[in-house]
């Protein structure tokens, strides 16, 4: 089983999706105010209230997260998530005023093949308003939905992914969900075999391993429609207990999941970006070696939730794309 973020207790996970535009919108929400942080890579990230994650900001937790496509049009997606926390009575408290407090991150899917003439009002406001008021604790849903609906790859349709992991020696459970529209490949070259398969459970995406030896265009630079298009967005959370500063440190090694799993990444041509999130319900024994052990599992579910994305999507008609992995190579 590849589990989920919603295998953290005290975290709810909704999409919602406009297959007109080939677009949509994941809300990450949470049951109480949560320890976040942020890490960007990516030269060209999308963001909004990234700077209240920061240790030496007041604000000590997060209401909600929100992965987004649509470019700078998504960032709308946080006001209509701020606006479903707020009819909840969800927020930090300034007096009597409760202000929900929403970071987001967007990919770019403006040049998918959707239908992106929404006037004056794009849709995304709505899209995460829906978003939040879906959010549950069931399985995350995979592929071709939320954030990753029109999402791409340099060789196959983009998806969205999930995944978790108990932390050995520990007791401490990790997880990741990742909106995957890479400039890179997630397999190596265009053959079947994921580069994340070192740290693949089972058979979850696929089972066939690491091939023998690389194929000769494994390293070759990839080419996609329009350069700059792209960008990978995540979220791992934890039940640990973590300052703002450790969860900062967890969101930095938990970006080593997508180096594993996308070649390249973290370009200028990318915006990719890790949210890290702590329920705190579990206290760190060792507070630096559970938090190392912490951030190595980080990556590693990261890395296998980008393959899960994209193994689970569908073959959309999304241009520059060669359709999903399982229509390719069966499975």
């Amino acid at each position: 089983m590849s589990g989920g973020l919603t295998d953290i207790a005290g975290i709810r996970v909704g999409h919602a999706d406009d297959p007109r535009a080939q677009s949509g919108v994941t809300a990450v929400v949470f049951d109480a105010p949560t320890v976040a942080a942020v890490d960007i890579r990516g030269g060209g990230p999308g963001t909004r209230e990234t700077d209240l994650l920061d240790p030496e900001r007041t604000v000590p937790g997060v209401d909600a997260l929100v992965l987004s496509g649509g470019s700078v049009f998504g960032l709308d997606a946080a006001s209509g998530v701020t606006a479903w926390l707020a009819e909840t009575g969800r927020g930090f408290a300034v007096g009597p005023a409760r202000v929900p407090i929403v970071p987001a991150a967007i990919l770019f899917d403006l040049l998918n093949g959707g239908d992106k003439a929404w006037g004056r009002y794009p849709p995304y406001r709505d899209l995460g308003f829906a978003a939040a008021a879906k959010a549950g604790t069931g399985p995350v849903a995979m592929g071709s939905v939320g954030a990753g609906l029109g999402a791409r790859t340099a060789n196959l349709k983009g998806g969205l992914g999930s995944a978790s992991a108990a932390v050995e020696g520990t007791g401490l459970r990790v997880a990741a969900l990742v909106a995957v529209n890479a400039l890179g490949r997630v397999t190596v070259g265009d053959g079947p075999h994921f580069w994340a398969a070192p740290f693949e459970i089972g058979a979850e995406f696929g089972g066939l391993g690491s091939p023998a030896t690389p194929a000769p265009d494994a390293f070759a630079w990839p080419v996609k429609p329009m350069p700059g298009a792209n960008t990978t967005i995540a979220v791992v959370a934890t039940d640990a207990r973590l300052t703002k500063a450790e969860a900062r440190r967890l969101a930095v090694m938990a970006q080593d999941g997508l180096a594993r799993a996308i070649v390249p990444a973290h370009t200028p041509l990318d915006g990719d970006l890790v949210f890290s999130a702590a329920t705190g319900a579990v206290p760190l024994t060792d507070p630096v070696g559970d938090l190392a052990r912490l951030g190595d599992a980080a990556a590693r579910v990261l890395a296998r939730a980008v393959a899960l994305g994209v193994y689970h999507a569908s073959a959309l008609p999304v241009a520059g794309a060669q359709g999903a992995w399982r229509d390719r190579f069966g499975g």
